[in-house]
């Protein structure tokens, strides 16, 4: 397969699996390679956008040399020592922001990597039992607790599939990372569309036998005049972090974080309840930051600084209340632990997908 033929395959993949049903935003991610060079996605695009000259390419003579690289111990002093470093693997002449997980995806050793978060899927990764629940449906698969993502996850996924390799001879063709999503690995788009599918109709059946199949109770959206009430309350305390609301029918709200997308799209926790200045302000002082998803009693709602990050908000806002319904089917939802939110709300990677996303 020429290069061009790589490229136009890894592209026709990732619109492919970039809709509603895979990923939303511009989570996920997909690699194809040769030899010599790894092409991925750019950091915070969207799938579904991809073309075949819009990937990176990098050189994996130099992708190969973070996996023995010494870098800093602290946390903010590591990632940024990372972030210079894959910058310096860019092969002259390509453009964009190499994705955070190329490294991973240079450790796969088949030609095209596509890295999904399906909703469906993220019940079983963030389910309580999910691990045990994954070794039962996908015996020949690798399976990972939640890692802090980036240059950690690259390691640890790394050393987990080289004591895969030792045990049994091959490399994993599918990955599934705790509180994040899916890996599919395959030298053929045939086999990629295959492997997601097994994966999809497996856990779809787990979930109908477990009685959680369908979507969570939805009240119907208010109407404009209710809406723009309560967006007024909202915005006279938010100020230009609410210039657009995205209105939604109620639904239950996740009690924290179920995943990275989630922390950058809809922030690692959403408010419940009047959204009267008082409440507003005290979650303000408890996070830091200011909501970018309310459940008033009228609805569910998104806001932002632009109608993208509001719309997102609210869509991203659903997709955690269908993981947390999924979730039930592999023993109830597993929420990430406040040092790994903590790590993500601070990391510069989010901070420049949030951007990407206006």
């Amino acid at each position: 397969m020429t290069d061009r033929e790589l490229l136009h395959t890894i592209s026709a993949l990732s619109v492919e699996f970039g809709g509603g049903r895979y990923v939303r935003g511009g989570g996920g991610n997909t690699s194809c390679k040769n030899g010599s060079t790894l092409w991925v996605k750019p950091s915070g695009l969207a799938l579904s956008d991809m073309t075949p000259d819009g990937f990176v390419a990098l050189s994996r003579e130099r992708l190969d040399r973070l996996y023995d690289a010494a870098f800093p111990a602290d946390a903010a002093g590591r990632e940024g020592a990372v972030k210079d470093f894959m910058a310096g693997t860019v092969v002259p002449g390509s453009k964009g922001r190499p994705s955070v997980e190329a490294p991973l995806h240079n450790s796969f050793p088949q030609r095209f990597v596509v890295h999904t978060h399906p909703a469906l899927v993220n019940g079983l990764t963030c389910g309580g039992a999910g691990g045990e629940a994954c070794a039962r449906l996908f015996p020949g698969a690798l399976w990972l607790d939640f890692v802090e993502p980036g240059y950690t996850l690259s390691m640890k996924v790394r050393e987990a599939m080289r004591a895969y390799e030792k045990r049994n001879g091959v490399t994993p063709e599918m990955l599934f990372l705790g509180n994040h999503g899916l890996f599919i690995a395959h030298d053929e788009a045939a086999g990629v569309r295959r492997l997601h599918g097994e994966v999809m109709g497996k856990v779809a059946a787990e979930v109908e036998k477990a009685g959680f199949s369908g979507e969570p109770a939805r009240g119907p959206a208010p109407d404009a005049a209710v809406a723009a009430g309560v967006a007024d309350r909202v915005r006279a305390v938010l100020k230009d972090d609410a210039t657009a609301v995205s209105p939604g029918g109620w639904f239950k709200i996740p009690e924290g974080a179920a995943s990275p997308d989630h922390i950058v799209y809809c922030r690692s926790y959403m408010f419940e309840g009047e959204p009267v200045a008082a409440a507003l302000e005290t979650y303000h002082g408890k996070h830091g930051y200011w909501p970018r998803v309310v459940a008033a009693p009228e609805g569910v709602f998104g806001f932002g600084p632009t109608q993208k990050v509001a719309d997102l908000a609210l869509e991203l806002a659903w997709d955690a209340a269908l993981v947390a319904r999924y979730a039930c089917a592999f023993g109830g939802m597993h929420y990430l632990e406040k040092r790994f939110i903590d790590f993500i709300e601070a990391w510069e990677v989010e901070s420049y997908r949030q951007k990407q996303s206006r």
